[in-house]
């Protein structure tokens, strides 16, 4: 008990303190039990989430390899009049460029999911930036109309590669529901997973190419509509500025200014 006491003036002492120096003019930088104690987080965080009153939820699609299920996809969110957004790599534009000019004809938003999707924590700064600039020139180069979503491959990011995302005018964005249609789940599980963890404003991730996902995709969209929720793109579900993105990755519009 004394040394958990004795730990908490500690905490509090250094969080006191930098607060005092901030005060006069002198610029700190919390890390570790400080950024915990004031609930801020050590890390720069990609858009898990967003705070909405409205009752709306995103769906999302990672396009990286096949594409024989896309149309499908497509003609369940017309049928519905469902928007959503994909994620696409530059190598499955390469090999799919009329899926993507019918992806974009559609009025599906479109973001990038990387060039080649690799584990981009393990490269340079430079490589980041080239992964980012030619798969959204490559989109771009299709639609006609410029990126402004990405999302991390592998949902693994870094500091350097959301600096990197931002440098381009890239907002990073993750999911708080995760279907697991990759696991070639059953049609009705992967409905389940969605149906049971919504909430006003999440971001659902799927994949193109999911086994069961073409087949869940009308479970979710109906048990969606049922419980009384609409649907957005990510691109008009997030806020465009003004907005601080909190410890767990949930975008909020910022306060406004006293």
């Amino acid at each position: 008990m004394r040394f958990i006491l004795v730990r908490k003036r500690i905490v509090l002492g250094v969080v006191v303190g930098a607060l005092i120096l901030t005060a006069l003019g002198v610029g700190v930088t919390l890390t570790g039990a400080a950024e915990v104690y004031l609930n801020r987080p050590t890390r720069k965080l990609p858009i898990y989430s967003v705070e909405t009153d409205d009752k709306v939820v995103a769906l999302s699609f990672d396009a990286a390899w096949g594409a024989e299920r896309t149309e499908g996809i497509v003609a369940v969110l017309k049928k519905y009049e469902v928007p959503a957004t994909f994620f696409l790599v530059g190598f499955w534009v390469d090999e799919n460029p009329e899926k993507v000019k019918m992806l974009d004809g559609a009025g599906i938003e479109i973001g990038t999911h990387s060039n080649t999707h690799p584990h981009m924590n393990g490269l340079t700064d430079m490589q980041m930036k080239l992964e980012l600039e030619t798969s959204s020139a490559r989109i771009a180069a299709i639609t006609g109309k410029p990126v402004a979503l990405f999302r991390a491959p592998f949902g693994e990011y870094s500091d350097r590669l959301l600096t990197a995302a931002e440098g381009l005018n890239l907002k990073t964005i993750q999911w708080d529901v995760d279907t697991l249609d990759w696991q070639k789940l059953a049609a009705s599980d992967i409905a389940a997973r969605v149906l049971t963890k919504a909430a006003a404003g999440s971001i659902v991730l799927m994949h193109n190419d999911g086994l069961h996902t073409l087949e869940a995709l009308p479970l979710i969209i109906e048990g969606l509509k049922n419980k009384g929720f609409g649907f957005k793109t990510v691109g008009d579900l997030v806020y465009k500025d003004n907005y601080t993105v909190d410890h767990t990755g949930r975008q909020r519009p910022a306060a406004p200014k006293q």
